[in-house]
């Protein structure tokens, strides 16, 4: 008789039943031996809950009429086996048990063979799962140093590039006292002011008279628009500054801060910051397009932290919309013509909000 007959134990050996028992036979047999063997009544014992689960199994087969039907054909066949083997001299047993445990044997060694062959295919796709991620973490490193890269290029290209000049870049804000400077009231009269700096756009000035306070000496807010940033720069640098006829006038820049421009000029080591220039002179006048009288420029002194030649505003982009082409017009004449146009009534209004705002 094989060892599989005898190790395999059938739900009605489990239960301690016959192939004739019934339902109810069935029910008692499982109340009983479950108790037995119930895992909160055996804690000590580490096979309770393995045998207490062969019961429940051994009872859902044997109440299933379809599964009781094949289990009995398969019992009525084991038990025919057995009967034939008892019938057997002891030569002819030794032979059965030797074929079934070449059988046996068998069934193990394929089983171990098809074992290893599933063990070889998972190593297998672990190996490609994993040259997959490495050759994935490769690329996506790639991929992040040429991003890096480009990102770095981009980042230089646009800080060896001058940014963009707004509308207002080239603008500065005057305030004085009336008593101090009676002859600046005229827009011509802060032209010849402000022109050994640099060439000054007459039409585009706006001054403003604030009304007097009691007990307050009357005061002038003044834009000026120069057609070169570095004539802006210069002034504001001066701001304040006796030997540049600026006593008691505070120059700033229109916006209230300074241009880009200005900055990108300073970090590319092509002007010297506004606090290193106190002790120097405006800028030559060989920095503007429309320089004043030779008789001005001569007794303007050299500004030497400025750079010689100051970028060139027609290469430069604008921050706002350009007017449409005119002809005989430069970009200059384009520029004074959008400040006359465009921007005369919002610096009119820049000025009466800030003085309510003083006041």
């Amino acid at each position: 008789m094989s060892s599989a007959d005898v190790d395999e134990v059938s739900p009605y050996e489990l239960l301690g039943l016959s192939l004739e028992a019934t339902d109810a036979e069935i029910r008692t047999a499982y109340r009983q031996r479950s108790l037995k063997v119930h895992p909160d009544r055996n804690r000590g014992n580490p096979d309770a809950a393995r045998k207490f689960h062969e019961l429940n199994q051994a009872y859902e087969l044997l109440l299933d009429p379809l599964r009781r039907m094949a289990l009995d054909a398969k019992q009525r066949v084991k038990e025919a086996r057995k009967a034939r083997f008892a019938s057997y001299d002891a030569k002819r047993k030794g032979l059965v048990e030797e074929l079934e445990a070449s059988e046996r044997a068998f069934k193990k060694a394929k089983l171990e063979k098809e074992g290893e062959e599933r063990a070889r295919w998972l190593e297998n796709e672990r190996i490609m799962d994993e040259g997959r991620r490495l050759r994935e973490e490769r690329e996506r490193a790639l991929r992040k140093r040429e991003e890096e890269l480009l990102t770095a290029e981009k980042a230089n290209a646009s800080e060896n590039e001058p940014p963009a000049v707004g509308t207002l870049d080239t603008t500065v804000r005057l305030k004085y006292q009336v008593a101090a400077h009676p002859e600046l009231t005229t827009p011509s009269a802060l032209s010849t002011l402000l022109s050994p700096f640099g060439s000054v756009d007459d039409s585009a000035i706006v001054i403003s008279l604030k009304p007097s306070p009691p007990k307050k000496p009357k005061r002038v807010t003044a834009l000026v628009a120069f057609k070169q940033i570095g004539g802006a720069f210069a002034a504001v640098c001066s701001s304040g500054r006796s030997e540049n006829g600026l006593t008691s006038i505070e120059v700033d820049w229109a916006e209230g801060k300074e241009p880009e421009l200005i900055g990108w000029l300073v970090k590319m080591g092509k002007l010297t910051p506004p606090s290193s220039l106190s002790t120097q002179s405006p800028p030559s006048v060989n920095q503007r397009q429309d320089a004043p009288s030779s008789t001005a420029a001569a007794s303007a002194p050299p500004f030497s932290s400025f750079p010689s030649t100051f970028p060139n505003l027609d290469a430069l982009p604008n921050a706002s919309t350009a007017s449409p082409a005119v002809p005989g017009l430069d970009y200059e004449s384009l520029t004074l013509m959008r400040l006359r146009q465009a921007e005369r009534t919002r610096m009119e209004k820049e000025i009466r909000e800030r003085e309510a705002a003083e006041e």
